[in-house]
């Protein structure tokens, strides 16, 4: 649906452009938007075409090694559970100079996220 607003809006550069059903949705709000998914990110990225103009775009995805163990220690694992969503959350926050990065700091302090740590792309 969203390949076709753009085709749509590419062959009428002079009719009213199309918006696709994301753009539509996200044009409700102001902030920026994060995506968590237990897929890998590039699952996530494949809307990033139809985020509004002006808003940033953070995915959490779980990109690595295959593995097993119980849901909630794979996303932590993969830093997409709710303490990382967070920590992104308030880093774009940061970033967009709504609030002062020392936010996103506490976050990772309060949820003893440990910053150094080997990425899980390649743990």
């Amino acid at each position: 649906e969203g390949q076709d607003a753009e085709r749509w809006n590419l062959l009428h550069p002079t009719e009213e452009r199309r918006q696709s059903f994301v753009e539509q949705q996200l044009s409700r709000s102001t902030g920026p938007v994060v995506a968590s998914t237990d897929y890998m990110k590039a699952f996530a990225e494949q809307i990033r075409p139809f985020i509004p103009k002006g808003r940033s775009y953070q995915v959490l995805g779980t990109d690595g090694f295959g593995r097993s163990d119980f849901r909630y220690k794979l996303r932590e694992h993969f830093e997409v559970n709710r303490h990382y969503i967070v920590v992104a959350a308030l880093k774009a926050l940061a970033d967009d100079g709504i609030v002062p990065a020392s936010k996103a700091a506490e976050a990772i302090a309060k949820y003893g996220i440990k910053a150094d740590k080997i990425n899980p792309l390649h743990a």
